[in-house]
């Protein structure tokens, strides 16, 4: 992936520090297909993440998703590009425990500056534990502060 830049890429190839929440959700990326707008990243699920049952918090799953979807898109924009995202729906289909998760997500379809976004969370058995959809707005990099 070398040669491409922006603020996913650069804290995927170490030119910039990985955000602070993705840092916390153990996020790693694994692989994109820029031209067919798909991404694949792990994420380490703590025991910190866990409710009285010991599985992870949904909230967690959530995020997990949340921090795939965005970054599905983010691989296949400009430099001076980034997303907002304005809906995110998760289904839980299973209970997550703690451990490594991977999250495949991908660009449904994009027209202009909207995109519709998938993802899907899966076990170390290879079983999808969550997904999401999601719909974000493609906005100007310096306009990203402003972004709900």
């Amino acid at each position: 992936m070398s040669g491409r830049s922006g603020p996913f890429w650069d804290a995927v190839e170490g030119r910039a520090p990985l955000p602070r929440a993705a840092a916390t959700l153990g996020l790693q990326f694994l692989s994109a297909d820029v031209e067919n707008g798909t991404i694949e990243l792990s994420f380490t699920a703590t025991d910190d993440f866990t409710n009285p049952t010991g599985n992870v918090l949904g909230a967690f799953v959530a995020a997990m998703l949340y921090d795939t979807v965005g970054p599905a898109l983010l691989a296949t924009l400009q430099p001076d590009q980034f997303q907002s995202t304005l809906e995110l729906k998760a289904s839980f289909l299973r209970p997550a425990r703690p451990g490594r998760l991977i999250g495949r997500g991908r660009v449904v379809h994009r027209r202009g500056d909207v995109a519709y976004l998938e993802a899907s969370l899966i076990d170390s058995n290879e079983a999808i534990i969550a997904t999401a959809t999601a719909t974000a707005r493609i906005i100007a990099l310096d306009a990203a502060a402003d972004a709900p």
